[in-house]
């Protein structure tokens, strides 16, 4: 009787994990134990990417490298994680609403985050953002559509809320975008709206100098120590009073697991992510791995633990997919480890600013880190090709990748 590995999840870490196991089972000539990915769509979506214009492209097909390597892809969403009876219950996609119920031997939680959204007035209803495909998608069309709106300070506008990560490679692309909708001469604003007390609150003070730089010179500004109190068509209100008009706000706050980690009766941190072993085992629970964005996993024997970035969940996945195949196997573990860090953060038509170590030391800056950015986000983290030796061969553990 054939065993079954499951897969929840087909983002960087999904896909990784899948593919690493089919290397070890095909290095061990293994037929007998299947690997089932679930997931809503057989597509990798470029997450990283969705910052920029024509997110509806920001997808890669899955299925043509799924079947070459015998990875078997069921399409739908996973609603139920019963970790006693080892088994999931799948509702289909589509217009097809039925059940279904997956048993598993071994199992890989990479079900990934999903952008944190705190209970602010009118920030469901009024506020874009770039997390997903779809999200993104939204944001662009409303751009777009703001060229048939009477000129106003307000049209004109456009706040980013949060200035992480995300809300800063957002918003250096938003001047040049806005003024390629209104027009070259249009006066464009682009605030960005941060809690803490500095740009980058979790950048550090080594890249934070190129970054600021940067952004004045794209013509945007921010106003710190004060977050967003609420949202409406018009603008937002800062929790100190101040009003801001704009009539496009970008939400770009943070991230949190996916919910499917409350069903995992385990340990938890603030981000809802899964406390695993170095083997990427889940704490506590047999047969049961997590990776990727739903797993705190320790890079190196200093304290440092994973990020939510594609990044990690690369490298991740491929040590998760190698991990739990061996497991079944009874084959010795590769412990994961990362010890080296980077950051390449975009900033727009200005460059980028890649850095490197946990205190993030600026290496390369302007139009050489945006040199190293653009083959990132056009090479490096896209899946490989549909050969079946190739596709394996990428996936090995050992085969570190920093992007």
């Amino acid at each position: 009787m054939s065993q079954r590995i499951l897969v929840i999840g087909a983002g960087f870490a999904g896909m990784w994990s899948a593919l690493a196991a089919a290397r070890l089972l095909d290095e061990a000539a293994r037929t007998d134990v299947e690997i089932v990915l679930v997931a809503p769509e057989p597509a990798l979506h470029v997450r990283p990417r969705l910052y920029e214009q024509h997110p509806l492209k920001m997808k890669a097909p899955l299925l043509e490298i799924f079947a070459a390597t015998g990875v078997r892809f069921v399409q739908g969403i996973v609603e139920q994680i019963d970790v006693a009876a080892r088994q999931v219950t799948v509702k289909c996609a589509g217009a097809d609403t039925s059940h279904q119920t997956l048993g598993y031997d071994r199992l890989v939680l990479a079900a990934g985050s999903r952008l944190f959204r705190p209970a602010i007035d009118g920030l469901d209803a009024h506020a874009f953002n770039v997390d997903q495909v779809a999200d993104a998608s939204r944001l662009e069309a409303h751009l777009h559509g703001l060229a048939s709106r009477p000129d106003s300070k307000a049209r004109n506008t456009v706040v980013i809320a949060g200035a992480g990560f995300t809300g800063i490679e957002t918003a250096a692309e938003m001047p040049a975008r806005l003024r390629e909708v209104l027009g070259a001469d249009a006066a464009v604003r682009v605030i960005m709206v941060e809690r803490n007390n500095e740009i980058g609150p979790d950048l550090g003070q080594g890249p934070r100098p190129v970054i600021t730089q940067a952004l004045t010179e794209l013509g945007v500004t921010w106003k710190l120590g004060s977050g967003v109190a609420s949202v409406d068509a018009q603008g937002v209100t800062l929790q100190s009073g101040e009003r801001i008009q704009a009539q496009t706000v970008i939400w770009t706050a943070g991230a949190r697991a996916s919910a499917l980690t409350d069903q995992i009766p385990a340990q938890r941190d603030n981000f809802g992510r899964l406390y695993v072993d170095r083997n990427l085992q889940v704490e506590g629970v047999d047969h049961v791995y997590a990776t990727g964005d739903v797993a705190r996993a320790a890079t190196d024997d200093d304290g440092n633990v994973t990020m939510m970035s594609c990044q990690h969940a690369m490298n991740l996945g491929r040590s998760a997919g190698h991990n739990v195949a061996a497991d079944l196997l009874g084959q010795p573990p590769i412990p994961y480890s990362q010890p080296k860090y980077v950051t390449c953060l975009d900033l727009g038509p200005w460059g980028a600013v890649y850095t490197e170590g946990w205190d993030r030391q600026v290496k390369l800056s302007g139009a050489e880190a945006k040199a190293l950015k653009t083959r990132i986000n056009t090479e490096w983290i896209y899946p490989p090709s549909a050969n079946r030796a190739e596709a394996l061969a990428s996936a090995d553990p050992r085969r570190i990748v920093v992007a």
